[in-house]
C-alpha cells in the first residue's frame, strides 16, 4: 500500500503531466517557469533567478540566453553594480506566459467545475500547503 507521500508525489506529478499537455509553445516547461518567476520578481539578476528556481546559477545563463535570442526577456545593466545585469520579461515573453497560463487556467477551470463544493474548498487549502512545501 502506498505511502501518504507517494500518494501525493504521484498525483502533483500526473496533474503536473496534464497541465503540460495543454501548452501549445515550443518552451520547455523549464523556460516557461523562468518567465513567470521574472513576472514575479519584475527586473532582477540571474542570480536572483537561479535561486528562486533552485537551479545553479550556470543553468538559469544558458536559459536566459535563450530566452534573450528568442526575444521573450531582456537585459540591462545593473544600476549600481557594473558586473551585473537585470534581466526582465519582454513584452513578447509578457504575452506568451499569458496565454500559455490561459490555455492552462481554462482547462482546469473546467476541470474544478466538476467537483462539488467541499472538494473544491479543500483543494484551495491544499494549495497553499502545496505552495508552502514548493517554497521549502
Amino acid at each position: 500500500m502506498p505511502t501518504d507521500s507517494e500518494r501525493l508525489s504521484l498525483a502533483v506529478a500526473r496533474l503536473n503531466r496534464r497541465l503540460r499537455q495543454e501548452r501549445d509553445s515550443d518552451l520547455t516547461p523549464s523556460q516557461l517557469s523562468v518567465l513567470g518567476t521574472l513576472s514575479q520578481l519584475g527586473p532582477t539578476t540571474p542570480g536572483a533567478v537561479a535561486s528562486r528556481e533552485k537551479v545553479q546559477p550556470p543553468s538559469i545563463t544558458r536559459m536566459l540566453t535563450c530566452l534573450s535570442e528568442d526575444g521573450l526577456v531582456t537585459r540591462e545593466p545593473h544600476p549600481t553594480d557594473g558586473r551585473q545585469v537585470l534581466v526582465s520579461v519582454s513584452k513578447l515573453g509578457h504575452k506568451v506566459l499569458t496565454e500559455e497560463r490561459a490555455r492552462r487556467d481554462a482547462w482546469l477551470h473546467k476541470q474544478l467545475r466538476g467537483l462539488d463544493q467541499r472538494e473544491r474548498a479543500v483543494l484551495r487549502e491544499a494549495s497553499a500547503i502545496l505552495e508552502r512545501l514548493a517554497e521549502s
